[in-house]
């Protein structure tokens, strides 16, 4: 009996793994900007989308959770999504001709598909994540 109790045990929890292991496979990474790293995902022609916060944002604390949402989503799970520290990159919010924290910007490739500037909308966000696809 308890060899069949275990046996259970060790298939409920091979089983917990393997649906961990792919949902983490099929969630889109939020990685900190680097120069190389971005152009290479344009270069390769990912959907990318920028998000340009920082720290004492209240707006920006708005948007990170629907942003986590729209990464956990399998339909993104090909996306690159790189956050930009407002206040630290100040010649990355230069070069992508951002004025203000809270921008979201989202890139087709090297192609700019749609920006938005203090947007706290999840479904205007998602509209913005759709737009990397040619959506």
């Amino acid at each position: 009996m308890s060899v069949m109790i275990l046996r259970t045990a060790a298939a409920a929890i091979v089983l917990s793994v393997s649906a961990f292991a792919s949902a983490a496979a099929s969630a889109a990474e939020i990685a900190p900007f680097e120069m190389a790293a971005f152009e290479k995902a344009q270069t390769d022609g990912k959907p990318i989308v920028v998000d340009i916060a920082a720290p004492w944002c209240p707006t920006c604390a708005a948007q990170k959770p629907i942003i986590e949402k729209l990464a956990a989503d399998p339909a993104h799970a090909d996306m690159k999504i790189f956050h930009v520290s407002f206040d630290d990159q100040k010649d990355v919010v230069r070069a992508l001709n951002a004025r203000m924290q809270s921008t979201l910007i989202a890139f087709d490739g090297a192609k700019e598909t749609g920006r938005s500037v203090g947007d706290t909308n999840p479904a205007s966000i998602a509209a913005l994540f759709a737009s990397t696809k040619g959506e």
